[in-house]
């Protein structure tokens, strides 16, 4: 009867060390997964023409590039780049166009972000701080600088605190997906005039 609840004793031990190995087991396994808001973050599509753009400015040794955008006729984007540092890339309405076009015939394209950027229309400028020259990313990364967004009537600060700037998730999320598919598109028209031959 004695070894009987000697065993039985023992076995109670074991089954609370295996019950407790499991628990920490599968505490840290929670520990380490990614929480439901990071592991669904949109995905840049703006990282690898960034990348391209500013390959290709590299190879050429310019520091600035501006071009047409879209059918209008009087919407143009530029970009300063600070080679390893950031890309400064600004779309607006440019009227009357006539300069803007000389510019980019020219070639002066320092002088085309300068006017560009200093446009008074402010209801169809768009200006974007990509601080890493790597593509908007939808959050800050370890402690890295944050991209930001000066659009009509509204800048955004892409730091991952939505919060903070008394945004919901869902609204950051939206702008941040807007602004990406239009530096994507910008991004696209600056790589195609580089591309273009003299």
């Amino acid at each position: 009867m004695l070894n009987a609840s000697r065993r039985l004793g023992t076995v109670g031990i074991a089954d609370r060390i295996v019950f407790g190995i499991i628990v920490g087991v599968i505490t840290a396994f929670a520990l380490v997964q990614p929480s439901p808001a990071f592991s669904q973050q949109p995905q840049s599509k703006s990282a690898a023409l960034a990348t391209e753009l500013t390959q290709l400015l590299d190879a050429a040794k310019m520091d600035h590039v501006a071009a047409r955008f879209g059918a209008d006729g009087d919407q143009f984007v530029s970009a300063m780049y600070l080679p390893g540092s950031q890309l400064l890339v600004v779309k607006a309405k440019f009227t009357p166009p006539d300069r803007m076009n000389y510019l980019l015939k020219e070639k002066s394209f320092r002088d085309a972000y300068m006017d560009l950027n200093g446009t008074p229309d402010r209801k169809t400028k768009l200006f974007i701080s990509d601080l890493g020259a790597n593509g908007l990313q939808f959050r800050r990364q370890d402690n890295q600088p944050f991209d930001m967004v000066d659009l009509p009537g509204q800048s955004v600060s892409f730091d991952g605190e939505w919060g903070r700037a008394k945004m919901s998730e869902d609204d950051y999320k939206k702008v941040y997906e807007s602004t990406d598919e239009q530096y994507s598109q910008i991004l696209q028209s600056l790589i195609a005039a580089l591309k273009k031959p003299s």
